[in-house]
């Protein structure tokens, strides 16, 4: 290739979504149960203030391609967010990978939930490799310099976060096991509770107060007790309406009664 004069941009040069494919051919197929759900309850409840929706991309077990100079490299994250971006590419279609060259938005944040095969990686404690790719960790914190990272143990529901601090990740400490990101007006946190009819420990979402932010099905069924609670009160108050009008039947019947009583027949006109 000929060098020009300016150079021309990477997203001229360098390969696109289109062409970098959005997973490994030699890897097993989709992820276990847990893998799924979890990614969807965190997008489902993930809404940090001052960005609209449609400004938001969100994404698990999607390429994410990192290096210009190894156009092949990828990471794959249970989880990440980007800030700021088109939830399509190029506003109209849907991502095949994310290739950061060409988004020119690195991620906010990115969730690995560990599991034993994964766990020495994610958490730093694997070496490079002579002439192999750089490992999770250096990818985040060295390369793409992502502000946050969660890790998720699906086994024992430990949650361990880093932010980054100048060069390097630091641990944030956790109250009940949660942070907060004042950055988006979010925290982060492990919630005991059911999602999809199973009970146990998940990773959620919540307000800068701690509430828990509600998935679409939540705020449905909130919305449809509430209604129903309307109707219940209004069919009260009809009841208790037609209550006192009955009492003001009745009262004015023995008023008739007592007036005929003593001889008086009383003007009902």
């Amino acid at each position: 290739m000929y060098q020009t004069n300016p150079p021309r941009s990477p997203k001229e040069v360098l390969p696109t979504m289109y062409d970098l494919p959005s997973e490994d051919a030699e890897e097993p197929g989709l992820p276990d149960y847990f893998h799924l759900l979890q990614p969807r309850l965190l997008d489902e409840t993930f809404y940090p203030l001052n960005y609209s929706s449609d400004r938001i991309f969100t994404a698990s077990d999607l390429n994410l391609y990192y290096d210009p100079r190894h156009t092949l490299w990828y990471k794959r994250p249970d989880w990440f967010a980007v800030l700021g971006v088109s939830r399509l590419y190029e506003e109209r279609d849907l991502r095949f990978s994310y290739v950061t060259w060409q988004e020119g938005v690195h991620p906010f944040i990115v969730v690995e939930l560990l599991s034993p095969g994964t766990e020495k990686e994610d958490l730093g404690q694997t070496l490079r490799e002579i002439e192999q790719p750089p490992t999770k960790w250096q990818v985040y914190e060295q390369i793409l310099r992502i502000p946050y990272y969660v890790l998720f143990d699906r086994y024992t529901y430990e949650l361990r976060a880093f932010k980054l601090s100048g060069s390097r990740y630091d641990a944030i400490p956790l109250t009940n096991s949660r942070f907060e990101i004042p950055e988006l007006g979010l925290g982060l946190g492990v919630w005991q509770g059911s999602y999809q009819e199973i009970d146990q420990p998940w990773l959620r979402w919540c307000d800068a107060r701690g509430n828990w932010i509600p998935t679409p099905t939540e705020r449905e069924a909130y919305h449809t007790e509430q209604e129903r609670q309307r109707a219940e009160q209004e069919r009260q108050r009809a009841d208790q309406e037609a209550q006192r009008a009955e009492q003001e039947r009745q009262k004015t019947e023995r008023l008739i009664a007592q007036l005929r009583s003593l001889g008086v027949e009383p003007d009902l006109d």
